[in-house]
């Protein structure tokens, strides 16, 4: 949600922010409303004071027992509250259409965003590690899996339908082994605290993180009106909805480890084979609630903690910092670091980590108060993947494959392989 006092003293920079990212918003239709519902406010205001001087008149004309003057005004009261209900019921009306029009709006971004309408103007700020050569022909994770007798998308879709996939023995372990694993870094050495979160949530959650109205299209609804979380993003970040948080001298940092949920409905062709696009995967999310002036370093920390995992990994892996035309609608801000896989010789998303600034808090009512000033004020939210889990084991696969079809396990999972070494 957007700042409408911003926008009163900003029109043009609001105007130039929503074109950057090609949206329909502008600062006049903004403003038009704005200046309806405040002109409605102003006549309720009047009203309401004059109903308040009215109503003690009746008791003064009670008091000096004048009858007909004490029913004129209590006529002249009931037409006051009339014309107040009237007023009221517009009010509702202009601040709905408001509202509804600032939610569909994108956040603002960051002014070192680089402008461009889709992904081939993101920059890439670093890289890490070594792309790897082979000697044998390289196959792609899917062919891996199911050559092990470990990977069956054919079972999945008769139980389940396209896009789900069925692992076993050794891959199941490795999934285990990686979110086990994961977990423990980031718990342990970056100090985010775990949380075991609902898997389903009711619609204003969904609005909070900015997921409703405007993708509905990408969730899953069940009978009872609850969403299945795309995301741990959504349940870890409200944590902190319609709340007034004391002092917030330290960032709260959050960590969970669950299924997520995607309907995938602007996918129809992509990445139809493998694991790269599923309706149910897992992750491991980080989130973090900071004051204003803490986010950026916060932003700039949760993605090495992400990028410290591919290097324990050792997993090839470059970073980008996303264009206007390719970033998320809560964002301001967005690094996504994208692994290397062989088989499709090319990088691919595991992991995008973004600073939504105040645009989620405003949305779920979430501030905090500095010790001693009575006023409150919004956080900042961010939300990583630390990373995706199905995406971690699809470039081990590809990464680590030996050319009798056997895999080798990084050595940082071999403990929580039970001592295995060899996926074969």
């Amino acid at each position: 949600m957007h700042d409408i006092h911003w926008i009163r003293k900003n029109p043009r920079e609001f105007d130039t922010a929503m074109a950057n990212r090609g949206a329909d918003g502008t600062s006049q239709a903004i403003l038009y409303l704005d200046e309806k519902r405040r002109k409605i406010q102003t006549e309720l205001q009047g009203y309401q004071e004059l109903r308040n001087t009215t109503s003690k008149s009746i008791g003064k004309a009670i008091a000096d027992r004048d009858k007909l003057q004490a029913e004129a005004l209590k006529q002249e009261v009931s037409a006051i509250k009339h014309s107040i209900q009237n007023l009221e019921s517009q009010e509702k009306i202009i601040v709905t259409e408001l509202n509804d029009y600032l939610s569909s709006l994108p956040n603002i971004l960051d002014s070192d965003v680089p402008i461009g309408p889709d992904d081939s103007h993101n920059v890439e700020l670093r890289s890490w590690g070594r792309i790897p050569k082979f000697d044998f022909d390289i196959k792609q994770h899917f062919d891996i899996g199911i050559n092990l007798g470990m990977m069956d998308f054919e079972e999945s879709s008769r139980i389940s339908g396209s896009r789900f996939v069925i692992l076993s023995g050794l891959l199941a372990r490795l999934e285990r082994a990686l979110g086990n694993f994961m977990l423990d870094i980031h718990i342990n050495e970056y100090s985010y605290t775990e949380i075991s979160p609902p898997l389903m949530v009711r619609e204003d959650a969904a609005f909070g993180t900015g997921n409703l109205p405007k993708f509905s299209e990408d969730l899953f609804l069940t009978n009872s009106n609850h969403i299945l979380i795309p995301t741990a993003e959504m349940p870890l970040t409200n944590l902190v909805g319609s709340q007034i948080i004391d002092n917030l001298d330290n960032p709260i940092r959050y960590v969970a480890y669950t299924p997520c949920f995607r309907a995938e409905a602007g996918a129809a062709g992509k990445d139809t084979r493998g694991m790269i696009r599923q309706h149910q995967f897992n992750k491991v999310e980080l989130v973090s609630i900071t004051k204003p002036h803490d986010s950026t370093n916060e932003h700039e920390r949760m993605t090495n903690c992400a990028e410290s995992i591919l290097q324990r990994l050792e997993l090839p892996y470059r970073v980008m910092l996303l264009a206007t035309g390719d970033i998320g609608f809560s964002a301001r801000k967005t690094y996504d670091l994208e692994v290397w896989l062989p088989g499709q010789e090319t990088y691919r998303e595991i992991s995008s980590c973004s600073n939504c600034g105040d645009f989620q808090s405003r949305r779920m009512g979430a501030k905090y108060r500095r010790k001693g000033i009575k006023e409150s004020e919004f956080v900042h939210t961010l939300n990583g993947s630390g990373i995706a889990v199905g995406r971690a084991l699809v470039a081990i696969l590809e990464n680590y494959q030996l050319p009798d079809g056997r895999v080798k396990i990084p050595s940082v999972l071999i403990p929580y392989m039970g001592g295995q070494e060899i996926i074969g």
